[in-house]
């Protein structure tokens, strides 16, 4: 049960989930969690976790970790995998390595899942997952190339080296899925929630 009518804090640098809870008319703060992600998927890799489950524990860290440091709000923290099979995908180090998952992105499904969770004082009270299916259309690597030239370092910033909300619009046929899943978490859920317990205006 969320307590009302306290500060709610996005435990995220996101600008999508930024975006989303400012688009929303949602009062926020934000405040960066200190939690080791590669480390947590380390810790994880052997368990036979999902790609979904690991959204919702990565999410779920993340919103603990800041709810202890500030225990008088409610924190939102959000968190997205993205897999082809059983390959799981980071953000991309470079343009080279981002050209080369394009390349075998191309003409295939993919899944995007995206984890949102709500903690107050290192509790988490509510969580959602959801998932996209995402499949690109063929393309050229010489067409792989030119739209990295023009998306520039933004293409560093997702894990998928797209934000389908700008130019990776491009790169896809279809889509079947949530478009706020999509930019950053599952934004209508959240809301609702946040409506029932006075959080924000209902």
């Amino acid at each position: 049960m969320l307590t009302k009518s306290r500060e709610v804090i996005l435990a995220s640098g996101s600008a999508g989930r930024r975006m989303l809870l400012e688009n929303a008319g949602v009062r926020f703060r934000i405040e960066l969690p200190d939690v080791d992600e590669r480390a947590v998927e380390t810790a994880i890799d052997d368990s036979g976790t999902t790609p979904a489950e690991l959204a919702l524990i990565l999410a779920e860290a993340k919103a603990t970790e800041v709810s202890l440091r500030f225990p008088d709000t409610i924190v939102i923290a959000a968190d997205q995998t993205m897999n082809l099979g059983d390959r799981r995908f980071h953000k991309p180090a470079d343009m080279d390595e981002a050209r080369r998952n394009l390349i075998e992105l191309s003409g295939r499904t993919h899944e995007l899942n995206s984890a949102v969770v709500i903690a107050e004082a290192g509790k988490v009270n509510w969580h959602c997952v959801d998932t996209a299916y995402m499949t690109m259309r063929e393309f050229s690597p010489h067409y792989a190339g030119r739209y990295l030239s023009a998306v520039g370092d933004a293409a560093l910033k997702s894990v998928g080296s797209y934000q389908i909300e700008g130019l990776g619009a491009q790169l896809f046929d279809t889509v079947e899925g949530s478009y706020f899943t999509i930019v950053g978490m599952p934004l209508l859920p959240l809301l609702q929630v946040l409506r029932e317990h006075g959080a924000i205006d209902g």
